[in-house]
């Protein structure tokens, strides 16, 4: 793999992805499905309509329990005519591939894991992405200007910056993407994380977990509970944002923070946390992470944590 120019900073990474061209090299666990009933099994499984996907077609999924609520996110898509490879963030195969085991019985396919290389080209500055072949996928991020190559043929572009992955994890909270372990998990009800629109097809036929889905979406999406974005100041310290610190609306606690990160140049912070659906953006909160730090001023905001088109706007 060609390994491109000197890291850039984590500051010239973030402004990289909505003014230039920066790569991130990773890993991510790949499940394939390969054989005659893959299509139509992946069709009564995923959120997305799988069966009008082509060759070489990838889109964001959910796999949900029977009761609608998340156990995988994934991009799906086949590389040949019996044969789809889902992809998703290093650490979950085994998860994912365990949801598809649950429910296939008398299934003409069969199912195996690796763990891949990823490099990830994002910014407006990039070069046209390559065509997918053998040992190469070419993928679309959740949002942003930018797509995502897969497997042992995977390369960063010659002068492209190799990119401080903080910078990806911070652009990642400013969109308001989830992710598995932090925002989402098998209590998340999608309609929560507002990432139905992005994963799901409401013309397809039946798949598990659907009832509670096609029941929110005929009430209006009206669930318990929203991810929003906190803004917090320069002064604040990040430890005081941390995953599970609580969220306060008027002495009464409404939510806890599941992400945070601080942006570059004095910026302040910005963190999503679940709040309850009365609290209204924007508003004022207060975040307690605990009895060894007092409570600090937020303010609560809808997603994108940041004014103005999101750095990850396409």
């Amino acid at each position: 793999m060609a390994m491109g120019a000197p890291t850039a900073s984590l500051a010239d990474s973030f402004a990289a992805l909505s003014g230039g061209a920066v790569a991130f090299v990773d890993r991510c666990d790949l499940v394939t499905l390969s054989g005659p009933d893959a299509r139509s099994y992946l069709q009564g499984q995923c959120t997305q309509d799988v069966a009008e996907l082509s060759v070489g077609e990838a889109r964001f999924t959910l796999l949900l329990s029977v009761q609608g609520k998340v156990e995988a996110l994934c991009r799906v898509g086949p590389v040949d005519a019996e044969t789809f490879v889902l992809d998703t963030e290093a650490g979950q195969g085994g998860a994912l591939l365990e949801r598809l085991r649950r429910f296939k019985i008398r299934i003409k396919a069969e199912l195996t894991t690796e763990t891949a290389l990823v490099v990830r080209l994002r910014g407006p500055m990039i070069p046209p992405a390559p065509v997918a072949g053998p040992g190469l996928l070419v993928r679309a991020p959740l949002s942003g200007r930018g797509y995502d190559l897969i497997g042992e043929r995977a390369e960063v572009p010659d002068a492209i910056p190799l990119g401080d992955g903080g910078a990806l994890e911070l652009a990642r909270i400013v969109a308001g993407e989830p992710r598995m372990t932090s925002e989402l998990d098998d209590t998340t009800i999608p309609f929560e994380a507002g990432i139905v629109q992005a994963t799901t097809s409401f013309t397809k036929g039946c798949y598990t977990g659907q009832e509670l889905i096609a029941r929110l979406e005929a009430r209006g999406a009206n669930v318990p509970r929203r991810l929003r974005a906190l803004r917090a100041g320069p002064q604040v310290p990040l430890e005081a944002l941390a995953p599970g610190a609580s969220v306060h609306v008027g002495g009464e606690a409404v939510g806890r923070v599941t992400s945070s990160a601080r942006l570059p140049a004095g910026e302040g912070l910005v963190a999503l946390a679940y709040l309850q659906r009365k609290v209204v953006p924007p508003t004022d909160a207060l975040v307690q992470a605990g009895g060894e730090l007092p409570g600090v001023p937020v303010e609560v905001h809808e997603l994108p944590g940041l004014p103005g088109p999101s750095v990850l706007a396409s």
